[in-house]
């Protein structure tokens, strides 16, 4: 009933009612008069001024009824469903001016949620409000209002409660779950979210619980066939893309209840609107706040105690990833490393730490791009987490996964050098473990730590290596081959150290393998004190040396045996870093088979006798002059700053290497290898000799003999020490077959197979167990050599003949053929005198960077050179090579232009103003310093000149210049101008 004064707009909300007599009577609708509605809404709209007044009295109006119709009061209740629809219909009217309606609309959709939760009809009513203004709302008071904030905050609270809301009427909770996931996906959708930073952060907290409260409690399978539809069919194309149209343009959705008779919702239908709800979350948001969300769910997983359920977090890491935004998804994984070195000192793991584990591993093994990802700051954090947990237990749970962890970056490859940096980032940490231990606060953990941190360390290098071939070779499907044995006989049934890798086509790959010079510092490993990482090394290295190290030139499409003669050229240089490589690796195996104490130790071993000291002057001095060549500069990839990292502690390593060639010098009495030593280092000569056949008999044959040697030099009675002898010879013999069987040599393959059909029982070695590449697997225990009194067929065998092997070697066609040598040339190089020391030392001798290159001159191949100056008396072939700039189409402009000596020095005419003519060669072992002298300066030239611009086309190929490289790249084109 309107009174004499009554407002305009009271008196037109008054008229939207029924009479108070028939609102229980206006169901099921609960509609107000339309006629007057539309009088009401015509009203607002022409007069905004009065939208505040009229949403106050609406406002007041409301709460009055709910206090009513909590009471039970059904009339009351028709009246509040009534002034819900109204709010509605101003929302929708008016939406231009929203904001001067919203502070009292927000607040009488809490009211209502907070005076009767459990009423479905009100909940949904005052659901279809809330969604009608998160649509038209620009968001701008939110954070401006606190009293406005608040009432907000408290309603999507409500309904982040009826989201997750637990019911023993299984329909009637689905029900009111779809309900509160529609407001809540209203919120999403809206630039209510996103306008304030802060308040972003305190809305994703709310929204996630109940997100991750359904997701959780659903089945694995139905998630995975309801996430497929949702990215590809969202559940309104119009409001996935709402927020790019104007206000006047939206529309907004409208929530209503089931019919009753019809079969409730299932929990897959909640489930389906919760994944909906956190695509519209994730598919807005930026890296800042998809970091936020990273976070708050991190929170909720700690309240819900969530952590324990290991596969539904890996679900939701990956989903996470998957639905971001392409340029943002790199926040995923960072976030979750993040997470966990911030919990990295727990004394136990626990389920929290093992749940990351799992979500970075997964997130990383999936297809999903992750660009902009900084590998070389997930990779350090990784292993700043294996290190600290490894010094709170050596034996902690979580080291399997974090291994897990490493070797899945090798999923996700964006630039061809990614594998090589992040192995150098592994080979640098292990280095330093290697020779300092883990040192924590100063002080120097015990052994154990340092065991199982460089055991970790070097799981974790071989996963990553396995992954980034597998996933290549997946995402790349037939752009692999693998080639097969060396030679195109099978290899003799007696040989039980098989190759058990196959070699991926290194043309074929799309990333840089990792270099021999970066893999060589980790080599000293394989004489580490604890037999646990001498072993676990010695897989890595057969794993690296046939899957990852350059195999060219040792083999190529041509055949085994026919080597090219440019290959043979490079072959034969001791300069190359393969070469290098590989003197390393025998020195260090020769050490293993005979030194006396293993463990790069700061401190000589006790055991070290006067007769080895006598050397240890000129080891000291070798060492000592390696390490100066260390300090003057040995990079082996300039402008490239980790690579250069990795020589820093490599001088210290080459001392504590020459002292274990004290203990080298002795005989085979103080050996401490074991069986399962010698064991590996069979199985490493066998990958060598069988991935780079050429390179493996040059650089390797030489130490088998002196290793031979080392065997026949005095008789013992000693069990251990003759046993030790024998496996020697065994590992020989074995290695001997090999080489018979891969260069085609039955006569050699029978020698040797004589030699092992009488081997002692005691001579043979132990089968090394099948471990899954990339996994932390349990320390390996040593088998260790009899004490039972000697046999006589123990002192007796002698092996295999090193002399008759040598020379059936050096006369096999085969073998001249592949090394270009004859049989006097080959007896002479392979038989020379070999000690570890000179090898160790060759390995670590600078050279310069074009050393090896097909010419054999020093100088780089890029740079064309005319035979007449290989007749100058400057014979400084370096001065020559310092720019390998090219010659383009702006050169010619610039030589038009006369400009020509400005930006490329190739084309320069002026002469330099460092002269080399006054000094000797630096090939001839002269002083290699220069000096500047004076030289004749030159006016230059205005314009160009004919001969000038001639030059420049000769360089170009453009001419009558003979042996243009460009000629043959354009043979139809020259044919052309002939004719």
């Amino acid at each position: 009933m309107n009174l004499l004064f009554t407002p305009n707009h009271v008196q037109l909300l008054n008229s939207c009612y029924p009479p108070t007599s028939a609102l229980l009577t206006a169901g099921p609708d609960y509609s107000p008069n339309s006629q007057e509605l539309s009088r009401l809404t015509y009203y607002a709209s022409n007069h905004p001024g009065k939208l505040n007044k009229l949403g106050g009295e609406l406002e007041k109006r409301l709460k009055l009824e709910c206090r009513k119709a909590k009471s039970g009061n059904q009339r009351t209740r028709a009246s509040l469903l009534i002034s819900l629809a109204i709010f509605r219909s101003l929302a929708t009217e008016c939406r231009r001016d929203i904001a001067l309606l919203s502070p009292s609309l927000v607040a009488s959709v809490d009211a209502s949620l907070a005076a009767v939760p459990s009423d479905l009809e009100v909940v949904a009513r005052a659901a279809s409000v809330f969604t009608a203004w998160t649509t038209y709302t620009n968001g701008h008071l939110i954070g401006a209002d606190s009293g406005f904030t608040r009432d907000y905050l408290s309603a999507l609270g409500a309904f982040a409660q009826l989201s997750c809301i637990q019911l023993k009427d299984q329909e009637i909770q689905n029900r009111t779950r779809l309900i509160g996931f529609a407001a809540l996906t209203g919120a999403l959708s809206s630039e209510a979210l996103y306008n304030d930073t802060v308040q972003f952060r305190a809305q994703v907290a709310i929204i996630l619980k109940p997100i991750l409260v359904t997701m959780f409690q659903a089945d694995l399978k139905v998630l995975d066939g309801q996430a497929n539809g949702v990215k590809d069919a969202p559940l309104s194309p119009y409001l996935s893309e709402f927020r790019t149209r104007p206000t006047i343009e939206r529309r907004a959705a409208s929530i209503h209840l089931h019919v009753d008779g019809d079969n409730g919702p299932s929990m897959s239908d909640v489930s389906s609107a919760c994944l909906r709800a956190y695509f519209a979350l994730l598919e807005h948001s930026n890296g800042s706040q998809l970091g936020y969300i990273m976070r708050s769910s991190f929170d909720n997983l700690d309240q819900l105690k969530g952590w324990s359920n290991l596969s539904h977090c890996s679900w939701f890491a990956q989903k996470t990833a998957d639905w971001s935004q392409y340029q943002y998804r790199y926040a995923v994984p960072t976030w979750l490393v993040e997470r966990l070195i911030e919990a990295d000192d727990a004394p136990v793991a626990t389920p929290m730490h093992h749940a990351l584990t799992s979500m970075v591993t997964n997130v990383f093994n999936s297809p999903t791009p992750l660009v902009n990802l900084s590998t070389s700051d997930i990779m350090s954090n990784l292993m700043t987490v294996v290190i600290r947990r490894t010094t709170i237990d050596p034996e902690d749970s979580l080291l399997p996964s974090l291994v897990q962890c490493i070797s899945s970056l090798g999923c996700h490859v964006y630039y061809s050098d990614q594998i090589q940096d992040l192995t150098v980032e592994v080979i640098n940490r292990l280095t330093m473990v290697e020779v300092q231990g883990v040192v924590i606060r100063g002080t120097v953990t015990s052994p154990h730590v340092r065991t199982e941190a460089l055991r970790a360390l070097l799981a974790g290098l071989l996963g990553l290596l396995h992954s980034a071939d597998v996933h290549e070779a997946v995402s790349t499907p037939g752009s692999r081959k693998h080639s097969g044995s060396f030679s195109h006989k099978a290899p003799s049934p007696s040989i039980d150290t098989a190759n058990k890798h196959t070699v991926p086509d290194e043309r074929a790959s799309r990333r840089t393998k990792v270099s021999p010079d970066i893999w060589h510092d980790t080599l000293s490993l394989l004489c580490d004190k604890d037999f646990a990482v001498r072993t676990d090394y010695a897989r890595a290295l057969s794993f690296y040396i046939a899957n990852e190290m350059p195999k060219h030139p040792d083999m190529n499409d041509a055949g085994p045996h026919k080597m090219q003669t440019l290959n043979k050229n490079i072959l034969l240089h001791s300069g190359d870093v393969g070469a290098k490589f590989l003197n390393a690796l025998h020195s260090y195996l020769f050490i293993l088979a005979t030194t006396s104490s293993l463990g790069l130790s700061l401190t000589p071993s006790p055991s070290t006798s006067v007769s080895a000291s006598t050397n240890g002057d000129l080891l000291e001095r070798k060492s000592t002059k390696i390490q100066v060549e260390l300090a003057n500069g040995e990079t082996p990839a300039p402008g490239r700053p980790s690579l250069a990292n990795i020589q820093a502690p490599r001088g210290r390593k080459v001392s504590l290497a020459f002292r274990l060639l004290e203990g080298a010098s002795e005989a085979p009495a103080s050996s401490s290898a074991t069986p399962s030593d010698f064991a590996d280092i069979l199985d490493v000569l066998a990958t060598v000799h069988g991935q780079l056949p050429v390179r493996g008999l040059l650089t390797g044959l030489p130490m088998l003999l002196a290793l031979d040697a080392k065997t026949r030099k005095e008789t013992n009675e000693d069990p251990v020490v003759v046993r030790k002898e024998n496996a020697t010879k065994s590992v020989l013999a074995k290695v001997w077959l090999l080489l018979g069987s891969q260069w085609d040599l039955p006569a050699l393959v029978d020698i040797a197979e004589k030699a092992l059909k009488v081997a002692p029982e005691t001579a043979k070695l132990p089968s090394l167990p099948s471990l899954e590449l990339g996994n932390h697997h349990p320390p390996q225990q040593a088998i260790e050599f009899a004490t039972v009194p000697l046999r006589p067929e123990e002192t007796s065998w002698a092996g295999v003949d090193a002399e008759a092997a040598l020379s059936l070697l050096v006369d096999s066609a085969n073998v001249q053929e592949a090394t270009g040598l004859d049989s006097a040339s080959l007896r002479k190089r392979l038989s020379q005198k070999w000690t570890a020391s000179d090898a160790l030392q060759d390995s670590y001798k600078r050279s310069t960077s074009y050393d090896n290159t097909i010419r054999g001159d020093g100088v780089s191949p890029l740079l064309k050179i005319s035979p007449a100056l290989m007749h100058i008396e400057n014979m400084s072939m370096q001065s020559l090579a310092r720019s390998t700039r090219g010659v383009g189409v702006t050169d010619l402009r610039e030589a038009l232009e006369g400009r020509s000596s400005m930006s490329n020095p190739a084309l320069a005419m002026r002469p330099s103003s460092i002269s080399t003519l006054d000094h000797n060669s630096s090939l001839a072992g002269g002083d290699s310093r220069l000096t500047q002298t004076r030289s004749r300066t030159k006016k230059r030239t205005i314009t160009g000149g004919p001969g000038e611009v001639r030059d420049v086309l000769n360089k170009l190929g453009i001419g009558k210049q003979n042996g243009s490289l460009l000629k043959a790249s354009f043979p139809a084109l020259q044919r052309d101008q002939r004719h």
